[in-house]
Order: C-alpha cells, then sequence, then structure tokens
C-alpha cells in the first residue's frame, strides 16, 4: 500500500471461512467517531464478496485533513489490499479531486458529504483465502498527507469454522419507458380589486407583491433553458360575502382580467390560458374555520355543512344571524379576505438530457430526470456498486408510487440483506415475473426453500425471468447436496 498513507493496521475480523460468514456485531473506531456496523463476507463459487456499512455521523475531519479506511486480506505470505476510502475536509477534497490522486474518487468523500458509507466489494476467490484475515488500518493524516494520527482496534471474531453456502440470488431490474418529463409548479395570489369591481389595479394595495408572485413563477420555467412552458391555468375565487349571483360575475371576470394582464407581459398566444372560477369559497371557509378558536366554532361548521338550504345567499345568511352577527363580523375580518384567491398552475416539459448530464443532476436537481434517465445512469455504474444502489434509492424517493421504481428498489434492497424493507417497496410493485422473482430472492436468503422453489419453477421459462431463476434454481439444488 502507498506509504504517503503512513496506516497502522487494525484486526476487525480475524476468520474468513470457504463460504459464508454471518453478519457481525457493531465495531467502533477512532474513540466512537467511526463505526463498522454489517460486516458480512461471504463467498460464491470463484468469487468472494465483503460488505460493510461504515458510520462517520460522529466523524469531525478538519478541512486541511483526511481519514483513510483502508482494509486488507491476508494469510501468511499472502496479502491483497482493499480499495481504501477516504473522508476529506474541505482543501483535501478538492485537492484529490483536481489532482485525481489518493484513493478512488468513486470512494472519495467530503466530510459531512453522508452519515454512513455503503463498502461493497468482489474479488476473485482464491484458495489460500481460506481461513484468512480480513484487517482494516485507518489513520488521520495532515495537509501534506502525513500521519498525524493513527487508531488500533480489535473486533472480536465470531466467524464460523463451518462451511455454509451462501445465496446470492439473481433478479431482473424493469428499464422504465422513456416519456414526455411535465412538471408543474403550482400558488396562489391574493389580488385586490375595487369593492365590487373586476378591473386590475397593479398597484393597488398589495398587487404589487401578489402580481409579482405570479410572474416570479413563470419566470422560473421560461428562463430555464432546459424547459418549454407548456399551459398556465388560473383558477379565481370569491368569498360567500354578497349575493351568489354577483360572485359569479366578479369571479368570472376578475380570473379574466388578471389571465389577459399576465397574457400581456409575455405576449403569450391566448391559446396556451385555461381560467375557471368559484363564485363562493365555501370549502375554503370550511377549512379556515376548522383552524380557528371560536366559541360558535361548532355551529359555524354545522351550518356550512349542511345540506339545507341548497340556496347559498340563505345559508349565508344563516351565518350573519348568528350570535347576534358577532361570529360573522369576525369572518368578515380575518377569513373572507383570504378566500378570494387566484390559484395558478404552470405546466412544463423539460428536455432529454445525456448521459453524461443526468449524471450530474441525479445528485444535484433530480426532479429534472425521468425514470428512464435515472435508470440509464445507473447502468453507467457497475451493476451492485454503492453508486448503482444508490440511484435506484434516489428513483424511488423522488417517485414513490411508481411501480417500476419500486421493483428496482426492492431489488437493490434485497442485494443489501434489507429484507423488510425489500417487501415494503414489492407492495407497491406492478405483478409480473420480476416481482415473483424479487419474492422467491427474499424466500431464499429468509431459508424457505420449498417456497422459493415453488415460485422459480414457474418463472424458469418466462422470456423476462427465465435465466435468473434457472441461476437461483441451481443455488438451491447446490444448497440441499451440501
Amino acid at each position: 500500500m502507498d506509504a504517503r498513507y503512513g496506516i497502522a493496521k487494525i484486526l476487525i475480523c480475524a476468520l474468513l471461512p470457504l463460504c459464508t460468514a454471518p453478519v457481525l456485531k457493531a465495531q467502533s473506531l477512532m474513540d466512537g467517531q467511526m463505526e463498522v456496523r454489517n460486516l458480512a463476507v461471504s463467498r460464491q463459487e470463484d468469487k468472494l464478496f465483503v460488505s460493510l456499512d461504515l458510520d462517520v455521523s460522529a466523524l469531525k475531519v478538519g478541512t486541511n485533513r483526511e481519514v483513510v479506511f483502508a482494509p486488507t486480506l491476508s494469510k501468511g505470505e499472502h496479502l491483497i489490499e482493499l480499495p481504501a476510502v477516504m473522508v476529506a475536509g474541505r482543501n483535501r477534497y478538492y485537492h484529490h479531486l483536481r489532482n485525481k490522486s489518493a484513493v478512488s474518487l468513486d470512494r472519495l468523500y467530503r466530510s459531512g458529504e453522508r452519515d454512513v458509507i455503503e463498502y461493497r466489494l468482489v474479488v476473485p476467490y482464491e484458495k489460500w483465502m481460506t481461513n484468512a484475515a480480513l484487517n482494516v488500518s485507518n489513520t488521520t493524516n495532515g495537509c501534506c498527507g502525513t500521519p498525524i494520527l493513527n487508531d488500533i482496534s480489535l473486533l472480536e471474531n465470531v466467524l464460523p469454522e463451518k462451511n455454509v453456502m451462501a445465496f446470492f440470488p439473481e433478479y431482473v431490474y424493469i428499464r422504465p419507458k422513456a416519456e414526455q418529463k411535465i412538471n408543474q409548479i403550482e400558488g396562489s395570489a391574493y389580488i385586490d380589486f375595487p369593492v365590487n369591481r373586476t378591473e386590475l389595479y397593479p398597484e393597488y394595495r398589495r398587487n404589487p407583491q401578489e402580481l409579482k408572485k405570479i410572474l416570479a413563477t413563470i419566470d422560473a420555467v421560461r428562463e430555464d433553458a432546459d424547459t418549454r412552458i407548456l399551459a398556465i391555468s388560473i383558477k379565481g375565487y370569491a368569498s360567500p360575502e354578497g349575493s351568489y349571483t354577483n360572485n359569479i360575475r366578479l369571479a368570472k371576470g376578475r380570473t379574466a382580467t388578471l389571465k389577459e394582464y399576465v397574457r400581456r407581459q409575455y405576449h403569450f398566444p391566448d391559446s396556451l390560458f385555461t381560467t375557471s372560477y368559484e363564485p363562493e369559497d365555501w370549502e375554503g371557509l370550511e377549512k379556515r374555520l376548522e383552524e380557528m378558536n371560536l366559541p360558535d366554532k361548532a355551529e359555524l361548521l354545522a351550518i356550512i355543512r349542511d345540506q339545507e338550504p341548497r340556496d347559498l345567499d340563505k345559508k349565508e345568511q344563516k351565518l350573519k344571524v348568528l350570535n347576534g352577527g358577532n361570529s360573522y363580523k369576525i369572518l368578515l375580518r380575518d377569513v373572507y379576505p383570504a378566500l378570494r384567491h387566484s390559484d395558478y398552475v404552470v405546466k412544463y416539459n423539460i428536455r432529454n438530457f445525456t448521459a453524461e448530464e443526468a449524471r450530474s443532476l441525479i445528485y444535484t436537481d433530480p426532479k429534472q430526470l425521468s425514470l428512464n434517465e435515472m435508470f440509464m445512469v445507473a447502468q453507467s455504474y457497475e451493476a451492485g456498486s454503492e453508486k448503482y444502489n444508490e440511484v435506484f434509492e434516489i428513483a424511488v424517493r423522488m417517485f414513490p408510487e411508481d411501480p417500476v421504481s419500486n421493483l428496482n428498489a426492492a431489488n437493490t434492497a434485497i442485494q443489501r440483506g434489507q429484507l423488510d424493507q425489500a417487501e415494503r417497496y414489492l407492495q407497491k410493485a406492478a405483478e409480473g415475473d420480476e416481482k415473483q422473482l424479487a419474492r422467491a430472492s427474499i424466500l431464499m436468503l429468509h431459508g424457505d426453500l420449498d417456497g422459493a422453489e415453488k415460485i422459480l419453477n414457474t418463472l424458469q421459462n418466462s422470456p423476462v425471468t427465465g435465466k435468473a431463476a434457472q441461476a437461483n434454481l441451481e443455488q438451491i439444488k447446490a444448497k440441499r447436496e451440501e
């Protein structure tokens, strides 16, 4: 290993069995600043799998310092240096980025960037690795890479000597369909109109700031080179004050006036707009009353919710006379002004991005990406790698109800051994062979070989999941023959 790091070795796991090891208990490092969790080492045929979670949430790294976490695998004269992980302060982080030095940039993290680093590695298996030692060393380096602090700790060896075959199920990811990316921004403006009039005066009362809200929303989309406005909709609301017939006139007229004002600011075609109106916002009145603390709140809500009288002018009259009109005065003062609002929606589409653009946006502005583009990003990384899995997790956060994002996220959760999480994702995944394959994988890992085998037998001739199902059946067969 490069002597620059001056790394002192820390034994965290003594024996590596021939095929698999259970997950070990957590190991605290650097006086509790770091913690190794979910450490597991296993073998399948000619591959060795190393998996652990490195909790660095308590790690404090100065701007000119770095901490290196570097595992090795050894036995006698044999030694393999596994890829190191570096957590660097601001200055050291950018130094390594500029110079492409130290550890692989894929395993370089800026201090505070994340709480848990998932370390996943696959290396070719060699016979000498049986009963080998997995060591990890870490050190704190100064501004020039000079070691200034070493930490040594020991994790109790709890790995069994008995060879036990591990399952590594195969599963099938679904590529989302490429589709137009349509998003929208919405908001509410409280435009002041003269009493009983529909003319709009931009400088009247609070109109400057309320109109600015609408225009700022449109500008945010219009000035983005990656977007194109598809439609603008405006819906005007009036309060129940006054006659219903007159409120129809006011709501309709004021909505049309506001639409025309916005249209003129940009010289948009009239076809870009849709308008609607609600003469009296009784729903809004009910909602706001529910949030208030009035002595006769229950009576007011009962009048509003009552199906009778159907004539809304008569319903309002009942509000006026309740409690001698005192409650109605409060409504006029504190509630009705907020019911006179204009809701607007700006609908737009987003252009398609290249793979390179998408790789950047996935971490900076993922809402700009479609599921298909996120899938494209995932495919640019090694299958099963930390970044590969991370992309699918981002996808399901951005599209939490989408069946495809949930199926793919379930697969990554299975790979990590997070079976409860995988089950939750599968609940939202669409029924199909891919979902059944994931269910069979979970059963395999739970030790229900009969249940897994039953599902896999129905999938082995599927054009989508057949190959993976057959591979999983072979693993079950080998397990039964142990």
